[in-house]
Formats: C-alpha cells, sequence, structure tokens
C-alpha cells in the first residue's frame, strides 16, 4: 500500500495539466499513488492523462461521464484512495520537487498535528512569481485566520486520511471555497501547521476571475456558519467588520471599537471550544491590536475626531469617547 494518495481532481485543463502531473511523479519522496479524477472534461485533458497513466503505473484515472464539481470529484478519488495521508493537488499547479518529502517528515515528527500545508508564491500563467502567498506556521494563528486572512494553501495540504474520511470529505453542494470549507470543519477535529517554505507554486490566470468575483459573497456564507458554531449566533454587522478588515479597508472609530469587541469573543469562543489553547490568548490579542491598528480611521479622521473631541471639552460639553 502506498503511504500517500494524491488526489487531483481535472476539468478542461488541456494547457496546464502535463504540468501538474509532472510536478507530482517528480517528487523526492517516491512512495504515492496518484489519484487523477478528470470531471466531465470537453477539451483534451483526459487524452493527456490516458497518456500519463500508459507510462506510470502509480497514476490511476477515474472520470466522471458529465461535470460533477470540484468537491465530488475530489471525494471520488478521497474513496478510492488507499494511502495513509491524502494530498491534495489542483490542475493548474505545480509542486515543487521536495513539497510532499517534508510534508510527509512533518507528520511522522508531529503527531498531534493532522493537517500540514506550505507556502507558495503567487505566479502568472508562465510560473513566473508575482506575489507571495504567506501563510502562518502556528495552529492558532491558522484557527485565528480562517475569517480574518490567509490561513492556509488549500490545494497544498496533507491530510492524515482517517480525519479527512470522519468529516465527510468536502462539501459537494459548493461550487467555490471548498478548502476553506473543509479547514473550518477540520479545525476543531485537530491541529493544524504550514511549512514556511516556498513548496507550491499558486498559478494565477484567466478562467479564475469568476471566483475571484464571488469571493466575498462564499466568505460571507461559509463565516456565517463557522460563526453559528462557535456562539449560537452569527450577527450581520459583525460579519460586515470582519470581512471589511479582512479585505484590509479602514473603519471608524465606532466600527474599530465594536470590532474589536467581536475579536475578543471570536477568540474567547475558540478557546471555549477547544479549537486553540488557553495558552494562545495572549498571542492572539496581540495580533489583534495590530490587525487592528492597520483598520484604524486615517489620518484626517483622527484629526478630524481629535477637533471634535477637544472642541467639545473647550466648550464645557461631555466629550464622546471612541478609542478603544
Amino acid at each position: 500500500m502506498p503511504l500517500v494518495s494524491v488526489v487531483m481532481p481535472v476539468y478542461n485543463r488541456e494547457l496546464f495539466v502535463a504540468e501538474a502531473i509532472e510536478s507530482i511523479l517528480e517528487q523526492t519522496f517516491t512512495d504515492f499513488e496518484f489519484i487523477i479524477v478528470d470531471d466531465g472534461s470537453e477539451d483534451r485533458s483526459p487524452e493527456i492523462i490516458r497518456d500519463y497513466e500508459r507510462r506510470d503505473d502509480r497514476i490511476r484515472f477515474l472520470a466522471f461521464e458529465h461535470n460533477k464539481g470540484k468537491a465530488a470529484a475530489k471525494n471520488l478519488g478521497i474513496e478510492a484512495a488507499r494511502g495513509q495521508y491524502i494530498a491534495g493537488m489542483d490542475s493548474d499547479d505545480v509542486s515543487l520537487p521536495q513539497r510532499l518529502e517534508k510534508q510527509v517528515d512533518f507528520l511522522r515528527a508531529n503527531s498531534e498535528i493532522g493537517v500540514v500545508g506550505v507556502c507558495a508564491p503567487l505566479t502568472d500563467e508562465s510560473l513566473k512569481p508575482f506575489a507571495d502567498y504567506r501563510v502562518p506556521e502556528k495552529h492558532a494563528h491558522i484557527a485565528y485566520n480562517i475569517m480574518l486572512g490567509r490561513s492556509v494553501v488549500g490545494a497544498s495540504l496533507l491530510i492524515r486520511r482517517d480525519l479527512l474520511i470522519a468529516v465527510g470529505g468536502y462539501e459537494v453542494c459548493r461550487k467555490r471555497g471548498n478548502d476553506i470549507e473543509l479547514v473550518s470543519r477540520l479545525i476543531c477535529q485537530t491541529r493544524f501547521a504550514n511549512l514556511s517554505e516556498w513548496l507550491y507554486l499558486y498559478r494565477q490566470h484567466e478562467d479564475q476571475r469568476y471566483y475571484t468575483t464571488n469571493s466575498a459573497r462564499d466568505w460571507m456564507d461559509l463565516m456565517r456558519r463557522l460563526l453559528c458554531r462557535l456562539w449560537g449566533e452569527a450577527p450581520p454587522s459583525s460579519l460586515d467588520r470582519m470581512l471589511r478588515m479582512e479585505q484590509q479597508k479602514k473603519l471608524s472609530w465606532r466600527e474599530r471599537r465594536l470590532l474589536k469587541r467581536d475579536l475578543k469573543r471570536y477568540i474567547a469562543s475558540m478557546i471555549a471550544a477547544n479549537w486553540i489553547e488557553e495558552t494562545d490568548r495572549a498571542y492572539l490579542i496581540d495580533l489583534m491590536n495590530r490587525q487592528l491598528e492597520r483598520a484604524s480611521p486615517r489620518l484626517w479622521q483622527m484629526f478630524s475626531h481629535w477637533r471634535r473631541h477637544h472642541s467639545a471639552a473647550g466648550n464645557g460639553e461631555q466629550a464622546v469617547e471612541y478609542g478603544v
């Protein structure tokens, strides 16, 4: 039995799928099977995959007759997988040669960790890096960032198979955000980590524009469910403030004060639910304060607030305090 099962869904990726396949076949870690699931492609993708399958017996090719969605394709691959670990892979990206070796070594050395990802540069279609998709290494920071920033490079995750089966795999009805939705369910089951090295190339191209356009709506849906799990409710005003901070928008003094209240409640509820440890509270409060500083009003807003405050005090009026 192979130790690792790499599962890669494919839909109309004839331009990139060969590079993705070769990047897995060229890994320094070799004890794997490579399950490629074609999701009803209408281009040459199946033909390209079959050609590789004939040349390398580690490849297992499965296919849907009609398109069922990325999550369904991943779940079919997971059901067929025999490995102790399941590795993700997207058919338009590239895994660098030591990716699997370093992730497997990490999980073997850290039995309390159930999921490990890596950092990655964003690249253009020709794989030229143009930005660093940096994700946190520490579990508490990853859990906090599910709602408030980058937490993982979803396709880069190596997951213990028993955990993935226990949570039911990917949510089939979801067209976008499958990886972060899965993370939002796994985070209460196990501990996460990310390796700090660039071990995955995250390609950006024209076909992804549709997903970017709808990302805010998907984020709100996922986070509403996550907050309901933690708080028993998901106040729209709290979600709106968190989304605006995640999008790095400036907030008014009043919004900043209310957001600080929301974030303290968020941290406390994760501790109460055992998603993170009590010892992580101080670390996350410090992280929260640094984020709030970046979300503070612009200088002209600060000056206007200062002038109103001192003008009211000079006139003998009761000054209103908007600070936190």
